[in-house]
């Protein structure tokens, strides 16, 4: 199978996922549903895992196809970090989604309101993690064509670990709202692509 008709094979398979992930209580009310959330959060992390195994296979295969990344929109390329979405943006996601369910209920969690969502992020949990890692990646960016596969493997590294850190220093309740507004940025950002690509005759 062609990474193509596995990545849109994925893709689908996501999508399906993160519908089920999206459809979960929330707050879970019992420990039958706190355990289910739990699951889909793990089904989610593996399903990224996996893509980013076979990828890193198939990019030593053919390391300008990747490069050029032809299973994307004219968009979604333009907004490209190495080959690939930039781990930065998980982080602004994070504070943006709690910022906005902070403010929506800021008379309840004065009160001592809590409902275990982004909005309810500690100060430890933003300690926690950062994106120093991200320092000094693409300082060997335009050295010889030999080494673009190990950038492009050590990029997709960094934005799967960056996932990972992530989902780690929430609860399972914090990783579902946080995938789930990740999952709909890429669809959204995936679908305004395809359509402007359309209207350019680039599809």
């Amino acid at each position: 199978m062609s990474f193509q008709r596995f990545h849109d094979t994925w893709f689908e398979q996501f999508r399906h996922l993160v519908h089920q992930l999206g459809q979960a209580p929330r707050p879970p009310t019992t420990e039958e549903h706190y355990h289910q959330l739990r699951q889909l959060v793990n089904k989610v992390m593996f399903h990224c895992t996996e893509y980013y195994r076979v990828k890193s296979l198939a990019v030593k295969q053919d390391v300008l196809f990747f490069s050029s990344a032809p299973w994307t929109t004219s968009l979604e390329r333009s907004l490209h970090w190495i080959g690939g979405w930039r781990p930065t943006t998980a982080f602004h996601l994070v504070y943006t989604e709690s910022s906005i369910l902070f403010e929506s209920r800021v008379v309840d969690i004065l009160r001592g309101f809590r409902t275990g969502d982004l909005g309810d992020l500690s100060p430890g949990q933003f300690r926690r993690d950062s994106a120093s890692d991200i320092v000094g990646l693409c300082e060997d960016f335009d050295e010889k064509m030999e080494r673009l596969a190990g950038i492009l493997n050590k990029a997709d590294g960094l934005r799967l670990k960056t996932i990972e850190n992530v989902v780690d220093l929430l609860t399972p309740q914090q990783a579902a709202e946080f995938l789930v507004a990740a999952a709909e940025l890429q669809f959204g950002i995936h679908a305004w692509g395809v359509e402007q690509d359309r209207q350019r005759g680039n599809v």
